[in-house]
């Protein structure tokens, strides 16, 4: 009988990679970015385990959609206060905080506990052409 491979934490090798988000589709795009920061990329994956890679997201700003949602999709957030419920849409997220909009798309595509919130640690998103992580050399990913 053969043994399910269980990777030790000294075993896994985390890599950087570099996605341009430059006329990229929202949900594509953070479909693709949830896979890489999983693991499900590389044969090493295995449930439950952090084996995947750092994303350096740029051009966060220049992402796009498809239809109206420039306009009619909105994001919510409450103040905590009684009727203090805020609305923002796609448009004025995406002048204001770009790295929010693909950050909430990536967030709906990793699992919402302990697991998922240190995925997104690994997730550093940049709205214009320059990031700080040069020296940790990201591979270029292509979508």
């Amino acid at each position: 009988m053969q043994k399910t491979y269980y990777p030790k934490p000294d075993e896994i090798e985390r890599g950087w990679v570099l996605v341009d988000a430059n006329g990229r589709t929202l949900g594509r795009l953070a479909s693709r970015i949830a896979e890489v920061l999983i693991g499900k990329n590389k044969p090493t994956y295995t449930p439950g385990v952090d084996v995947g890679d750092f994303v350096v997201v740029i051009n966060a700003e220049a992402v796009t959609v498809t239809g109206n949602k420039l306009e009619d999709k909105m994001y919510y957030r409450h103040t905590g206060y009684p009727g203090g419920i805020r609305a923002t849409s796609l448009k004025r997220m995406l002048e204001r905080n770009p790295d929010r909009v693909l950050r909430a798309a990536v967030w709906g595509m990793v699992p919402h506990n302990r697991y998922g919130r240190a995925l997104m640690k690994k997730l550093k998103i940049y709205a214009g052409p320059d990031h700080p992580h040069e020296a940790q050399q990201p591979q270029p990913l292509e979508i």
